[in-house]
């Protein structure tokens, strides 16, 4: 028998074996643009059930309600032009109580001034406060001709100044600035070159809302560790003196981060007797 007479029977089982071969890869291709459009419509609708779950730790408050003011700010926007006032209304609904002698406000210093707090009834950070704590550690942002919310794919906070997550923390931070009476205290880095940073938001907006008529004093609470390169004495702390509103007292106090673990071991210490 000639090869010859199978050639025909062999070009339909390659043909064949070609077009399921392609239609393979077609299932494929689809089986993937399903996942991946459900994925990003889960990463579109993630923020929301945390915001609300956040949010309904604190007793009294519509969460829904806040947040479709805060989705208002932001949504079918340019994600680098929201500006701050873009979140006065969400503000509006979930307003700062004054604070007295109570304010925390820090700098470089995030894990400390929470782990402290956490464990003690003396202070109020940001954080603490319901606008604070349903977004902290979260991003988000919108486009323009569209309702979505978006996890990813937003700008970062140096991108550009009027980017969603920037415009918030300075807007509610400037309010919490704002609500801040009697004695006011600041924890801030020791163990970098410039605790007192022109470009953070303790620096650039929070200490100049601290107004001499409701703020009698500002403590800062410089932490330090082992390899502190800066103490009381450091120049940025100096320019701290200069830009605060005259008629509030300064005072600054050098403590260790390990101090401060072996106070929050003692609950029954008072707070000002651990610095």
């Amino acid at each position: 028998m000639e090869h010859g007479e199978f050639r025909g029977p062999e070009k339909r089982r390659t043909r064949r074996c070609l077009v399921l071969s392609v239609v393979a890869v077609l299932v494929l291709i689809i089986i993937v643009a399903v996942v991946l459009g459900l994925t990003l419509t889960r990463r579109s609708n993630e923020l929301k059930p945390v915001f609300l779950d956040r949010c309904q730790k604190f007793k009294d408050s519509n969460c829904e309600q806040i947040w479709d003011a805060f989705q208002q700010a932001y949504v079918n926007r340019d994600p680098c032009q929201v500006p701050m006032e873009a979140y006065d209304p969400l503000i509006a609904l979930a307003p700062f109580k004054p604070s007295c002698n109570r304010v925390m406000l820090w700098s470089k210093t995030k894990e400390v001034v929470h782990d402290f707090t956490e464990k003690r009834d003396c202070f109020v950070t940001l954080e603490d406060t319901l606008l604070g704590s349903v977004l902290d550690g979260l991003t988000w942002c919108g486009k323009q001709g569209s309702s979505e919310t978006l996890t990813t794919g937003c700008p970062g906070w140096t991108d550009c100044d009027n980017n969603p997550v920037r415009s918030f923390w300075n807007r509610i931070s400037a309010r919490f600035a704002d609500v801040a009476c009697g004695d006011v205290t600041a924890m801030l880095n020791g163990s970098i070159i410039t605790p007192f940073s022109p470009t953070s938001v303790f620096a650039s907006i929070e200490v100049k809302r601290l107004n001499s008529t409701r703020v009698r004093s500002l403590t800062v609470v410089l932490v330090t560790q082992e390899n502190a390169v800066t103490n009381c004495t450091n120049g940025s702390l100096k320019n701290l003196q200069m830009v605060l509103d005259e008629g509030i007292q300064y005072n600054c106090k050098e403590v260790s981060e390990s101090q401060l673990e072996e106070c929050n071991s003692h609950p029954e210490k008072p707070c000002g007797a651990c610095w």
